[in-house]
C-alpha cells in the first residue's frame, strides 16, 4: 500500500511540469537561431487583416533568455493572459451563486430522472448539440460555462467529472475540428488563401460526421466502464472528495417559483450570450459580464441578500485560484519563445521540410507540423495568419490545392486543442472541472491518436480527389 502511495506520487504536480517546460523552452532559446517574417496586410472577404510575408524570413539578432526572464515569465503570462485568467474567476465565482440557489441541481435532477434508464442516449445528445456549436461558431471559450453543468448532469447519472467535461468539451471539439461553417478559423483560413468562404463543405461535413461517431464512442466505451466499476476512474479521488456534492436521485426537491426564475435566467443569459457571439464577435470578456449579471440576479431572485451573494462569489472564485493561476504559468512558455524570436524559425524550418516530400506525405506531414504549431500558437485565427500565408503558396508548388493546405490547418488547429498546455480554455475547463492536466491526458492521448490517424486518413483522400 505504501508503495502504491509512493508510485502515486511520482508524478510531478501540474505547476512542475510546466514550469520545468518553461526552463526547457529557454534552454532551446540558446540551440534555436532567432529568426522573423515581416507582417504585411492584406485584403480578405472580412476585411483587412495583418499577415506574415511567407517571402519575407530573415535572421534576427540573437536574444537568448535569461535566468530571470524564466522567473518574469509567469508574471508576464499572468498579464498576457488576463483575459482568461479573470474569466475563470468570475465565471467560477457567479457559477456558485447560481449553484447555491439550488435551482441547477433540481433542474439538473428532473432531466436525470427523465433519462433513468437511458442513460447512454445522454452522451450522443449533449456531443452532437455541442458539436454544432463548434462547427458553426467556432465554439470554445462559449462551451466552458456549461461544463460544471455537464458534470452534475453525468455525476447524477452514475458517470464522472471527465465524462461531464468531455461530452461538453469533445462536443465542441468535434465541429470546431470539422468547422464546415467557423468564420473564426476556416472562414479565416479560406480568406488568406484566396479560395471562396466554406468552399469545399461537402467533405467537411462527412469529416465532422466521422469526428462525431469517433468522440461518442470513445466516450461511451469509458463512462460504461466507470459505471459498471466507479474505481475505473481516471479521477476517482476527485470523485471520492465530491461525492457529498452528487446529485441523489432518490431524494431530490420540487421546482419551487424561485427556482424556475434562477433557471429562467440562466436560460435567457444563455440565449443572449449565443446572440452576442453571433450577432457582434462577442469574446472573453462580453461573456464574462453576461455571466457575472445571470450570477447576481439569481442571487437575488432566490432570496439571497448582497452580502450573501458577495460571500458565494468569492468562495467560488477562490476555487479557481489553482486553475486560473495555471493559465499564466502555461502562457509562460510562450513568453519566453516570443521575447526570444524563435517562433517564426520554427515555423520556417517545418514549412522547408516539408516541401521536400512526396505530395500525398507532404499533405500528412502539414496536418502534423500545424499540430505542432498549435501547440506553440494556441489561437486559431493567429495560428491561419501566421502559417496559412506560409503554406497556401507552399501548397502550390508541391503540387496540393489550397484546399488540402487548408484542411491541414483545421486539423492541426482542432485536433490537439483538447491536449496542449498552452491552450487558455483548455486549463480553464479543466480549473472548473477540478480536474489535474496529468489526469486529463490519460483520457484524452489514446483518443487524440485515433484523431491524429483519421485526419490523415482524410489528408491522403483529399489529394487523391484533388480537393478544391
Amino acid at each position: 500500500m505504501v508503495a502504491e502511495k509512493k508510485k502515486k506520487g511520482k508524478v510531478p504536480h501540474t505547476y512542475v511540469i510546466l514550469f520545468a517546460m518553461i526552463i526547457l523552452m529557454a534552454l532551446l532559446t540558446y540551440v534555436i537561431p532567432a529568426g522573423q517574417y515581416q507582417k504585411i496586410e492584406i485584403e480578405t472577404e472580412s476585411g483587412k487583416r495583418t499577415v506574415v510575408d511567407p517571402d519575407s524570413f530573415a535572421p534576427a539578432e540573437a536574444n537568448p533568455a535569461k535566468p530571470f526572464d524564466v522567473l518574469k515569465a509567469f508574471p508576464k503570462g499572468l498579464a498576457a493572459a488576463q483575459s482568461i485568467v479573470f474569466f475563470i474567476f468570475i465565471v467560477g465565482g457567479s457559477f456558485n451563486i447560481v449553484n447555491q440557489t439550488g435551482a441547477i441541481e433540481a433542474g439538473i435532477s428532473k432531466i436525470a430522472l427523465s433519462l433513468k434508464g437511458k442513460e447512454v442516449l445522454m452522451i450522443p445528445i449533449i456531443v452532437f448539440v455541442f458539436s454544432l456549436g463548434g462547427a458553426t461558431i467556432g465554439m470554445a471559450e462559449e462551451a466552458i460555462v456549461f461544463v460544471p453543468i455537464g458534470i452534475a448532469l453525468a455525476r447524477a447519472l452514475g458517470y464522472d467529472a471527465v465524462v461531464g467535461m468531455a461530452i461538453v468539451t469533445m462536443g465542441a471539439a468535434a465541429g470546431f475540428t470539422s468547422g464546415f461553417m467557423n468564420p473564426f478559423t476556416v472562414g479565416v483560413a479560406q480568406g488568406i488563401a484566396e479560395i471562396p468562404l466554406f468552399s469545399g463543405i461537402g467533405l467537411r461535413i462527412v469529416i465532422w460526421l466521422c469526428t462525431l461517431l469517433l468522440v461518442i464512442v470513445y466516450i461511451y466505451r469509458y463512462a460504461k466502464k466507470v459505471k459498471e466499476d466507479p474505481a475505473e476512474s481516471i479521477v476517482y479521488e476527485l470523485e471520492q472528495k465530491e461525492k457529498d456534492q452528487a446529485i441523489d436521485l432518490s431524494n431530490i426537491r420540487e421546482l419551487g417559483t424561485r427556482d424556475i426564475l434562477v433557471l429562467l435566467i440562466f436560460a435567457v443569459g444563455m440565449g443572449i450570450l449565443i446572440f452576442g457571439v453571433f450577432k457582434y464577435e462577442w469574446y472573453i470578456t462580453e461573456i464574462a459580464a453576461i455571466f457575472l449579471a445571470i450570477g447576481i440576479l439569481s442571487g437575488i431572485v432566490s432570496g439571497m441578500n448582497l452580502d450573501n451573494v458577495a460571500q458565494h462569489f468569492i468562495t467560488g472564485a477562490k476555487d479557481m485560484a489553482m486553475g486560473a493561476l495555471v493559465v499564466g504559468l502555461a502562457r509562460g512558455i510562450l513568453v519566453i519563445m516570443e521575447s526570444s524570436l524563435i517562433i517564426d524559425t520554427i515555423v520556417y524550418g517545418l514549412a522547408s521540410a516539408i516541401s521536400a516530400l512526396p505530395k500525398a506525405i507532404s499533405a500528412v506531414g502539414m496536418l502534423l507540423v500545424q499540430s505542432f504549431l498549435n501547440l506553440i500558437i494556441p489561437s486559431g485565427s493567429g495560428l491561419a495568419a501566421t502559417t496559412m500565408p506560409i503554406m497556401a503558396p507552399l501548397s502550390d508548388v508541391i503540387g496540393l490545392t489550397r484546399q488540402t493546405a487548408v484542411l491541414a490547418y483545421q486539423f492541426g488547429d482542432g485536433i490537439t486543442n483538447s491536449l496542449v498546455p498552452t491552450s487558455g480554455v483548455l486549463l480553464a475547463n479543466l480549473s472548473i472541472a477540478k480536474i489535474k492536466y496529468e489526469e486529463w491526458c490519460k483520457f484524452i492521448v489514446p483518443l487524440m491518436v485515433l484523431w491524429t490517424l483519421l485526419g490523415c486518413v482524410f489528408m491522403v483522400v483529399a489529394v487523391s480527389i484533388n480537393y478544391a
